[in-house]
């Protein structure tokens, strides 16, 4: 019998309960950057047997952190919302940061080397190069402390100033569209290598897909990691280097 105050926690148990199977956790993992995957991938991923993948994926979805997607015969799953996928990552840099380590160091030592510069985190980018940016950004004074907003999550709600508005829509991102999406429209989001705060919401959505758009960033072969361009490093250190 739990406790009368137990019955107020915010679902942590619930979400707890999803999340602490190995099985769960490589699938959601696995979905990280952004993509949906069949159900038979999945269960590779997992290493379990398809009866296993299916309970797995069944308690994913009612409990509302996977959406399910049905094509012809196929059913392709991905992270429900940008949200999930940002507490996620959180969650990821906090295990990190609280495992034990011999030495203190400034990453933790489990992060792919190829995935620590640029990579995706869902689908806005992430990485040494997202939390350089974001930090100029907020030296530029682009961004401030949304008014009348609540932290969801340990993210920090974000609102463009009207610089930042401004430089934002020379980049080709149309402010007035973002903020009209169903979904926060910027907030931080810690990110799992740096353990500092990166872009999230629908301005780091529209961020990196405009990086992508003028020749900045580009995907690689392999899954969440991102190649920045000759002309991506040009671009970038004029940005990071001049005030």
């Amino acid at each position: 019998m739990l406790p009368d105050h137990a019955h107020h926690f915010p679902g942590l148990t619930r979400i707890g309960a999803l999340l602490a199977d190995p099985g769960r956790a490589a699938m959601l993992w696995s979905l990280m950057d952004g993509t949906a995957r069949p159900a038979g991938e999945l269960t590779m991923i997992a290493g379990v047997s398809p009866s296993a993948a299916s309970g797995h994926l069944a308690r994913l979805t009612e409990g509302g952190l996977l959406a399910m997607e049905v094509s012809g015969r196929h059913r392709y799953y991905r992270i429900a919302t940008p949200d999930i996928a940002a507490a996620i990552e959180a969650l990821a840099t906090l295990a990190r940061a609280s495992a034990p380590q011999r030495e203190p160091e400034r990453r933790p030592s489990a992060v792919p080397i190829d995935m620590r510069y640029a990579r995706t985190c869902y689908d806005h980018l992430a990485g040494e190069l997202a939390v350089r940016l974001f930090d100029s950004m907020l030296t530029r004074n682009w961004l401030t402390l949304a008014p009348n907003d609540s932290e969801k999550q340990g993210a920090t709600p974000l609102d463009a100033t009207p610089e930042g508005a401004q430089a934002l829509t020379e980049l080709g991102i149309d402010i007035k569209a973002q903020r009209a999406r169903r979904r926060r429209f910027a907030c931080t989001c810690i990110d799992w290598s740096e353990r500092r705060p990166h872009l999230g919401g629908a301005l780091g959505a529209a961020f990196l897909e405009a990086c992508e758009t003028h020749g900045w960033i580009e995907p690689t072969a392999k899954r969440r990691v991102l190649r920045v361009t000759p002309s991506g490093r040009q671009h970038f250190e004029r940005f990071l280097n001049t005030p």
